[in-house]
């Protein structure tokens, strides 16, 4: 799915191309995989610069764990983690930024000091006047998959056909954007792996997620060091580098426009391939 969406300051995000990758820039003391490592303004600029160098095309930047079990933090103390730091990356760089999420209060102050892209991990449902804010900037929109809340989603999360239950989700949650104002080239969708899902439902996502991309708009799959991979293959989040490639690879194969990282610079390089020979078969002889 070839689709240009405009940023600000003239500049454009061109999906379809090739797999984007948005690196994770968490600026948390709590998150599952990093938490803690971006604490500074310097650290986490230091960190957004490196994933430039290793060819990020978005970096996610993230004021609040919404690791399973998490619980929400202040407004204000969200705004005091990215704020700070999107200025500062803006300073030096026009890479794509995007605001991970749900307030619109960060969201908007955050697009104030340079941010691009809101990545909502409650799709415009957490916070009633986050449609209002994304519609009135005109920035592109994530709109995400969760069942329940990052405190209580993993207690047991069920579903009847989980491909058919969050695609109804996604489909009513941009439409619901739209009515906000969101315009419909601005919307990506993520069915949100680990988000109030098990192993089997994230299995499944995965191996269908052909069927999210139908719904016609762009998709994001994130699924780099979660616990699908410690529940299959018993690693602790460290050492989930190669079973992080494999499902980014599994979800670009399927339709995913954009993949959501820790490691970008061998995500880059694992999906740079993929890019490359999709390109050069499809070439005429």
């Amino acid at each position: 799915m070839n689709r240009t969406i405009h940023l600000s300051q003239d500049r454009f995000l061109s999906l379809g191309e090739k797999t984007l990758v948005m690196g994770v820039l968490n600026c948390t003391p709590d998150s599952f995989s990093d938490g803690g490592l971006y604490g500074s303004v310097e650290n986490a600029v230091a960190a957004a610069t490196r994933m430039v160098e290793d060819g990020v095309d978005i970096i996610d930047v993230g004021g609040e764990s919404t690791r399973p079990g998490s619980l929400p933090v202040s407004e204000e103390v969200e705004i005091g983690r990215v704020v700070p730091v999107i200025e500062a990356l803006r300073k030096t760089s026009d890479i794509p930024i995007s605001i991970d999420t749900n307030k619109s209060g960060v969201a908007f102050a955050a697009l104030k000091a340079g941010a691009d892209i809101v990545n909502d991990i409650a799709a415009l449902g957490g916070d009633e006047k986050m449609g209002a804010v994304a519609a009135e900037s005109g920035c592109p929109v994530i709109l995400m998959h969760m069942k329940g809340t990052p405190e209580n989603m993993q207690a047991a999360p069920c579903y009847s056909d989980i491909v058919a239950e969050v695609s109804t989700f996604l489909l009513e949650s941009a439409k619901k954007a739209e009515k906000y104002g969101v315009a419909r080239e601005n919307i990506i969708l993520d069915p949100g792996f680990g988000f109030g899902k098990t192993f089997r439902h994230n299995a499944i996502l995965l191996e269908r997620l052909d069927e999210i991309f139908s719904l016609g708009y762009p998709v994001l799959a994130g699924m780099s060091r979660k616990s699908m991979i410690q529940h299959a293959l018993g690693l602790p989040v460290e050492e989930r580098l190669e079973a992080s490639l494999a499902l980014a690879v599994m979800a670009a194969l399927r339709g995913a426009s954009i993949i959501r990282v820790h490691d970008v610079k061998e995500s880059v390089r694992a999906l740079g391939m993929i890019d490359a020979v999709r390109t050069e078969a499809g070439k005429r002889i």
